[in-house]
């Protein structure tokens, strides 16, 4: 793993991720909740394949992800295996919390992974 972006997100609640617009091809920010898992990090867009950004990541699949004053540029894979999503969503209950979660995710049928190194 990428020792700065490695440290930048150790403690750290939430990552700014920033996609490319699909229809405005302009740099759009926000915070999301992610989890890290070996070198990678994994994100659950808060409506599924509804989210925008979602659906800006499947058209454009570069993102950067910044924390703490530190950025990574990377490529960023659409998840859609039932199992996998099931994973990743389990790491997000253990972070975050079941009942958190369940709050703020309504629907989780996709995933993202962004390696870091």
């Amino acid at each position: 793993m990428t020792n700065a972006i490695g440290d930048a997100l150790q403690g750290v609640r939430e990552v700014e991720l920033t996609v490319t617009g699909r229809k405005t091809g302009r740099q759009i920010s926000r915070p999301v909740w992610f989890v890290l898992d070996e070198d990678s990090v994994f994100l659950v867009p808060v409506t599924g394949s509804d989210s925008e950004w979602y659906k800006n990541v499947r058209q454009t699949p570069m993102v950067q992800l910044a924390a703490n004053g530190t950025a990574l540029s990377s490529g960023a894979t659409p998840i859609t295996d039932a199992d996998r999503v099931d994973h990743v969503v389990a790491m997000f209950r253990d972070k975050y919390g079941a009942e958190q979660f369940a709050s703020y995710y309504p629907k989780h049928n996709v995933a993202v992974q962004v390696p870091l190194g």
